[in-house]
């Protein structure tokens, strides 16, 4: 039998095994199966009257349920045994374009790490990305991205007073107050950023899927290995069970 093999019964086999305990648990507790009596009646005359005599039939036996319980127990004990020896044996190496990651990897160990891989790729579609409208360039001396200096006008606005009307010789010169807008400097601007470029996000991604399917395709492989069978169920109930 192969582990794969011995997987997709196991879960049946448990049923059973838990179906019979379940039996054997509620049969236990029916007292009166266990129980039975004959009863005769002796006249002390001679010409006495004779009471028919009573029985009860004994219906089950303790140990008919030990028996049971063995019967039902034994191979899901057998089947997982099996399997967490064959786990501790299993081995296959997890492999990406023909370069090993890791070298004799459990079977055990697949599973737990193509769960946690799964937690990874959750982690990487969460990092943040640059903005696409901006045009970033990584700094090696701040650790992070930068743009180019952006430079815009600074303006302040000033009071100032204009002629509107020439003074004439019956009027006076009419003088306006205007408002306008006055070059004051000159603001230039650098942004930073932490965050990673699209490309590099979705390259870790393409890594991590094939990862994962490395995972899968190296626990296939351990899970396609012969197991040898293990038989602890008469060891266990016989010790418990013996006379």
């Amino acid at each position: 039998m192969k582990l794969n093999q011995l997987i997709a019964v196991l879960q049946s086999v448990k049923a059973n095994a838990n179906k019979g305990k379940t039996e054997v648990s509620q049969l236990s507790q029916k007292s009166t199966l266990f129980q039975g009596l004959s009863r005769t009646y002796q006249p002390r005359e001679e010409d006495g009257f004779v009471y028919p005599p009573e029985s009860q039939k004994l219906t089950l036996k303790a140990e008919e349920l030990i028996e049971k319980f063995v019967q039902s127990c034994s191979e899901f004990l057998d089947l997982a045994a099996t399997q967490d020896y064959a786990n501790t044996e299993a081995k296959a190496s997890v492999t990406v374009d023909g370069r090993i990651i890791i070298a004799d990897v459990p079977v055990s160990y697949l599973l737990f790490l193509e769960k946690q891989l799964q937690d990874v790729k959750t982690f990487i579609a969460s990092l943040p990305v640059l903005s696409i409208d901006k045009d970033w360039q990584h700094d090696p001396n701040r650790g992070c991205y930068v743009t180019s200096p952006k430079e815009t006008v600074k303006t302040k606005k000033i009071t100032d007073f204009v002629v509107a009307y020439e003074a004439t010789e019956h009027h006076p010169a009419q003088i306006k107050e205007v408002s306008k807008d006055i070059v004051e400097g000159t603001w230039s601007l650098i942004e930073f950023s932490g965050a990673l470029p699209q490309d590099r996000v979705n390259i870790m991604l393409r890594r991590v899927d094939m990862l994962q399917k490395a995972v899968i395709q190296a626990r296939e492989e351990a899970n396609g290995r012969e197991v040898q069978q293990r038989q602890v169920a008469n060891a266990i109930f016989g010790y418990l069970f013996a006379d």
